[in-house]
């Protein structure tokens, strides 16, 4: 059984910087496909960036761009997110998703169905 388990969330001050981790039980990283998402209040869920082994390629929503960078350790079984320079809009709630398979980065963001999510972690920026 897939479990992912999310950690480092936190409150922090604007154009501060946070790193969350994404620990994978029962996940091989062989041909997959994981990303991040968020879901804001009042706002539904967007994927904020994903990476897939397929090319390995990343796709990074706009937003964030320059700002987000998505990085895995294999040996850990553990993916991260290192977010820079945040603003008082990335405030939300981060899940960490992962698949087997191949989809393609853009598309494991916005249309897949997405196979296990993390339980998710609250980030608050303060302006």
């Amino acid at each position: 059984e897939v479990q992912l388990v999310e950690s480092g969330g936190g409150l922090v001050h604007a154009g501060g910087s946070l790193r969350l981790s994404c620990a994978a039980s029962g996940f091989r990283f062989g041909e997959y496909a994981i990303g991040w998402f968020r879901q804001a209040p009042g706002k539904e869920r967007e994927g904020v960036i994903c990476f897939s082994s397929s090319d390995s390629s990343t796709y990074y929503a706009d937003s964030v761009k320059g700002r987000f960078f998505i990085s895995s350790d294999s040996a850990k079984n553990t993916v991260y997110l290192q977010m820079d320079s945040l603003k008082p809009e990335d405030t939300a709630v981060y899940y960490c998703a992962a698949d087997h398979g191949t989809p393609r980065a853009h598309y494991y963001c916005s249309d897949y169905v997405i196979g296990h999510w993390g339980q998710g972690t609250q980030v608050t920026v303060s302006s």
